[in-house]
């Protein structure tokens, strides 16, 4: 089983709200998850973003892939920053 971290697309028509959910590689979109990690809000100005930190880093640790949206908010966070520090630390 493979394990990403992606969005998951709520709201209403034109005026989308996303969760990052952790999920398996095999659901659909907006289907089955394993957890919620955050929240995106990109309609707002700026961009409203709020993320579980430690769970995420924890998933990552775990080998979650993150999708490219979610891997640029996560830089964009500092979080894939600390996922790497955390990840040399080990070695």
């Amino acid at each position: 089983m493979s394990v990403k971290i992606r969005l998951k697309r709520m709201g209403s028509k034109k005026n989308p709200f996303y969760r990052m959910v952790v999920a398996d590689s095999r659901s659909p979109r907006d289907g089955r998850y394993i957890e919620v990690v955050g929240t995106y809000s990109p309609t707002e100005e700026p961009a409203k973003v709020s993320i579980k930190e430690d769970v995420i880093l924890d998933w990552l640790a775990k080998g979650a892939q993150p999708s490219d949206t979610v891997r640029n908010i996560l830089s964009k966070e500092g979080i894939m920053q600390k996922h790497h520090e955390a990840k040399f630390e080990k070695k």
